[in-house]
């Protein structure tokens, strides 16, 4: 918010008053717009590695980051399975170049490298 203030040409001083007020009023807080942050882009199919480095690029502290975005957690598996069947349909690529077609859409969208070659594997039941 200071940024986007001061970018704007709001003075500096007046970017962080007014910021402080919102802030004690409960009115502006960085967790809640990181939470929301998380929610909206994991629905839009994106990954913790992608969500985190846009979070870092708003200014949002680590910590911060981290209390929202639990990037080890099966859920992200689930969500990286849901990504790869709707866009490339269940079966499991059975040849090495579709394989490294959709292992490059899903790292492109924010998925881990780990996690990609987990659901690209026939071992992986769906």
């Amino acid at each position: 918010m200071r940024e986007k203030l001061t970018v704007r040409g709001c003075p500096t001083v007046v970017a962080e008053e007014v910021v402080s007020r919102l802030e004690a009023e409960r009115l502006l807080s960085e967790d809640r717009f990181a939470e929301s942050y998380v929610q909206a882009r994991r629905r839009r199919g994106y990954g913790p590695v992608r969500i985190r480095e846009e979070l870092s690029r708003r200014g949002v502290d680590d910590d911060t980051i981290a209390r929202w975005l639990d990037a080890g957690s099966r859920d992200w598996l689930e969500e990286l399975r849901r990504v790869r069947r709707k866009k490339f349909g269940a079966s499991v690529p059975g040849d090495y170049r579709e394989r490294a077609r959709q292992a490059r859409f899903l790292q492109y969208r924010g998925f881990p490298a780990e996690q990609i070659r987990q659901i690209l594997s026939n071992r992986d039941h769906e």
